[in-house]
């Protein structure tokens, strides 16, 4: 019976019996680190909190991001060590990087971490000679579209059923070229 369990818990998230309240978090300032395998049980939490709808990775795929030399993550931290936010983005061969996922805690969020995320990243890819970066983002997600497009994203193609629940997303691109000095 443990067996299956554990199988069971593999393909389905824990439910959520109650919404969550969320109570915006006091004025404070943020640190950006590189993410470790050591964070891997604070990401999973985080990552369960800021995706609600199904977009949430696997405890294996967020082993394989720690772990795969090509992938960079980083997070924001409090004063104490808190992890309130995370992206990793992958680099490619083809001097092209992809953003597989950025989260912020539902407390600290409108505060520009994302923003201050994406330009983290940049800037690691500028110093890396990586000349785009690419993501996918829900064609509902119309804030995360908004977002990016204030970071200098351009949406270049609308891919179909993308998303396990049949949902198309953009594929959105930025050019790093020009950014460099």
């Amino acid at each position: 019976m443990a067996v299956l369990e554990t199988i069971r818990n593999f393909f389905i998230l824990p439910e959520h019996s109650e919404p969550e309240v969320v109570i915006p978090a006091p004025p404070m300032s943020y640190a950006i680190k590189p993410l470790t395998i050591e964070h891997l049980q604070q990401v999973l939490k985080l990552n369960l909190r800021c995706f609600k709808n199904g977009d949430n990775y696997t405890k294996y795929t967020f082993e394989y991001l720690l772990n795969e030399p090509r992938t960079l993550g980083f997070r924001i931290v409090t004063p104490t060590d808190e992890l309130v936010g995370f992206a990793f983005v992958m680099v490619k061969e083809s001097n092209a990087a992809h953003l597989t996922t950025i989260g912020t805690a539902p407390e600290h969020r409108r505060r520009g971490l994302a923003i201050r995320l994406l330009e983290h990243i940049e800037a690691a890819m500028i110093k890396r000679e990586i000349g785009t970066v690419m993501l996918e983002v829900r064609v509902s997600n119309v804030s995360a579209q908004m977002l990016y497009k204030r970071c200098g994203y351009t949406i270049v193609q609308r891919i179909n059923k993308y998303y396990s629940n049949g949902e198309d997303c953009f594929l959105m691109m930025k050019s790093l070229y020009a950014l460099r000095s």
